[in-house]
């Protein structure tokens, strides 16, 4: 986790220091990252709800509240993408030639969080693989925790991005 803060430390000083040349062009997030924003946020709070049903071994709450997890995860990569093309639909081109540098940056510091989301997700999922067909029960909080640690980082990790976007923009 330590790296991945290096480097989104990175992208975001890059944009402030390329945010000062004349050929910046910067322009207003659309709504739904905002909306985004309030999907990763309740998926933290289901991510913790399944912790706990995991500790009390309940392990049908558990295995709902992952699901929810996993399906929130998802619905914030797709409003992200539907963000993007909300930019390109207002003539915002993120990459490629003829391209708005503020929409580059944007494209790989969002881009670059949903595939950690991403990860997350492909976590969450093998978890839930194993919680429906595993015949030994073990009752282990170790790698619900350990996954649970990594989801609310990168939620953490977008309301940071989020903000930052929002206000440096």
């Amino acid at each position: 986790m330590g790296s991945i803060v290096m480097m989104f430390a990175g992208f975001t000083s890059a944009y402030i220091v390329k945010r000062s040349q004349t050929n910046w062009q910067g322009f207003d997030l659309p709504l739904i990252f905002t909306y985004s924003t309030f999907v990763i946020v309740a998926s933290s709070i289901t991510m913790q709800l399944a912790v706990r049903y995991f500790r009390d071994r309940r392990m049908q709450s558990y295995r709902q509240f992952m699901t929810i997890t996993s399906v929130l995860g998802a619905a914030f990569i797709t409003m992200q993408l539907i963000g993007f093309g909300t930019l390109a639909e207002r003539g915002i081109k993120l990459i490629g030639p003829g391209s708005n540098v503020a929409g580059s940056f944007i494209a790989v510091i969002a881009g670059v969080h949903i595939l950690h989301v991403l990860g997350g997700i492909i976590t969450l999922m093998v978890m839930l693989s194993l919680a429906f067909k595993s015949k030994i029960k073990t009752y282990s909080p170790v790698g619900i925790e350990v996954a649970a640690t990594y989801w609310h980082f990168v939620d953490v990790l977008w309301i940071y991005l989020f903000v930052f976007l929002t206000l440096v923009s």
